[in-house]
């Protein structure tokens, strides 16, 4: 049986899992989210703990047990705690704002770009060189995140671009002098 399919999720407090057939709605302080499963998969809700069982043994089953699992702690978690994501700009004249619903990033391209926020994310820039993507649904904020960092992802002679907070970028050599 999967480890983590069998591991039994915690209700936090705050937040209230409900369930009809195969959509399962989990509301909160954060948020509201929806994840509809799939029908090999039951899921049982009692006593403020979600079980995830499967009924057969195949390997679909198998695979979908866990992720299924996975998914609701982290519906879970998202509607109590939400989920963040930062990112930081490195370069000169590299900056982001914010105009409206729309992120601009100005990232040594001959344009500024544009990224329209998605209604239920939050981001917000502490600083010229700071981006911070907030909400309760982290595969939609990790993807945003994603996104603005494949705008100008970090290069590897001066580190320039957009990477992640704490992200560690190898920094190659350059070209050797001529003797």
């Amino acid at each position: 049986m999967s480890r983590i399919g069998k591991t039994p999720v915690t209700i936090a407090s705050g937040a209230s899992v409900a369930v009809d057939g195969c959509t399962i709605n989990v509301e909160g302080p954060k948020g509201k989210l929806t994840f509809e499963h799939r029908p090999e998969i039951t899921v049982e809700v009692s006593d403020g703990i979600v079980t995830v069982k499967r009924d057969a043994e195949d390997r679909t089953s198998r695979e979908l047990h866990g992720l299924t699992r996975a998914i609701i702690a982290n519906m879970v978690e998202g509607v109590t705690a939400g989920y963040e994501r930062r990112l930081e700009i490195v370069g000169v004249g590299y900056l982001a704002t914010i105009q409206g619903d729309t992120l601009q990033l100005r990232v040594g391209f001959a344009n500024e770009l544009h990224r329209k926020i998605p209604a239920d994310l939050k981001v917000e820039c502490p600083s010229n060189t700071e981006i911070v993507v907030t909400g309760c649904d982290k595969q939609k904020v990790t993807q945003f995140a994603a996104e603005i960092r494949s705008l100008r992802k970090p290069e590897p002679y001066k580190g320039k671009g957009v990477r992640y907070k704490g992200e560690q970028v190898k920094i190659k050599p350059g070209k050797a002098a001529a003797k």
